[in-house]
């Protein structure tokens, strides 16, 4: 009898676009448990949003998938060109049956960058192969197990949070939650401000709009109205059993009723209400203001480590907004009006995914 023939792993570039394509892929991201920046979902929501092209590399062995990396091209005229995995989002990097595919996709995204010349490859998580540089000490995440009911959830908040929360849950406000364009039109001012007010530009409105188009019932948008007006605003990914509030925020009137703690607080009940076990708080910058509110409230930090892979004689993107050489620009921006911010910032932010 013959050995069974040996079949080696083909890479490939994969075609988003192609319905039954992207379904595969999907499947493959559920089966493997991983992040919703790994769905093709949202790299065509990127796309569609911000006009960085959707990529992304499957491995195949006799015709079946044992790997996948998405990449989002990201171009602009004010930073490097970076192949990204995943733009936009806060997790990544390949997804494969072994380490073996896992390395053989981050290779195949080397030569991938310079075909495209394009200076870099980042991604957020996962392992990549020698030579690349481990970015950590940067960002956390904040992840814990929501508690059996509203109550018990309180008691799961330490002590002090715990009183401040009790008390925004008498403030005035109607809570909301939808995907209709009214969500989203409710939704953009108070995300917009509280980006403006930290000297960030804002992501361009089409960007949420594509997200939820794309995710579904995956995507939500809980708001907090006070006589009649949003106050606070959250838009919030539900995948693999976790609630994640993603994007969202406040002006200066949510701080004085406690509009954005509130958000939060429902969520948790509205997540459970959907047959969430997770609240999945997100990224945060180490040492900033949300990265000790979410420690406050009870969540701990869970370190990441990210990878960037620069070409030879390229110069790597840049656009950590803690860079000392950014402090007089973010200085600037905040004294925008909010109008002119909202105005020019999506033409910056669609370089900074």
């Amino acid at each position: 009898m013959n050995p069974p023939l040996s079949h080696s792993v083909a890479i490939r570039q994969a075609d988003l676009h192609d319905p039954a394509e992207a379904a595969r892929i999907e499947a493959f991201v559920a089966e493997h448990g991983a992040t919703p920046f790994h769905r093709p979902a949202w790299l065509l929501a990127i796309e569609q949003g911000t006009g960085q092209r959707a990529l992304g590399l499957v491995a195949e062995r006799a015709g079946v998938l044992e790997g996948w990396l998405p990449l989002t091209e990201v171009r602009s005229p004010l930073f490097a060109s970076a192949l990204v995995s995943s733009a936009f989002g806060v997790g990544g990097g390949p997804l494969a049956d072994n380490e073996t595919t896992s390395l053989l996709l981050c290779r195949a995204a080397e030569e991938l960058a310079q075909r495209h010349a394009v200076s870099s490859v980042e991604i957020r998580g996962g392992s990549a192969p020698e030579g690349w540089q481990a970015i950590t000490g940067k960002h956390a995440n904040f992840s814990r197990p929501l508690a059996a009911d509203r109550e018990a959830e309180l008691l799961a908040i330490p002590r002090k949070a715990r009183a401040e929360i009790r008390k925004c849950l008498q403030s005035p406000l109607e809570i909301v939650t939808g995907r209709s364009a009214d969500d989203l039109a409710a939704f953009y001012p108070c995300y917009a401000a509280s980006v403006h007010n930290l000297g960030t530009p804002v992501f361009p409105r089409q960007l949420f709009a594509a997200v939820l188009n794309h995710f579904g019932e995956d995507a939500e948008i809980i708001t907090a109205l006070h006589n009649g007006q949003a106050v606070s605003s959250v838009l919030s990914l539900y995948h693999d059993g976790a609630v994640m509030p993603f994007w969202g925020g406040g002006g200066f009137a949510a701080r004085a009723l406690k509009a954005n703690e509130r958000c939060y607080f429902e969520l948790m009940d509205h997540g459970r209400a959907r047959g969430c076990t997770h609240y999945d708080y997100g990224r945060s910058k180490i040492g900033s203001g949300p990265y000790k509110f979410k420690k406050w409230q009870g969540f701990e930090p869970e370190p990441l480590t990210y990878w960037t892979w620069t070409a030879q004689g390229r110069t790597a993107r840049n656009i950590d907004p803690s860079d000392q050489g950014y402090s007089s620009s973010i200085a600037l921006w905040k004294k925008l009006p909010l109008s002119v911010a909202t105005r020019v910032g999506p033409w910056i932010a669609r370089g900074l995914g």
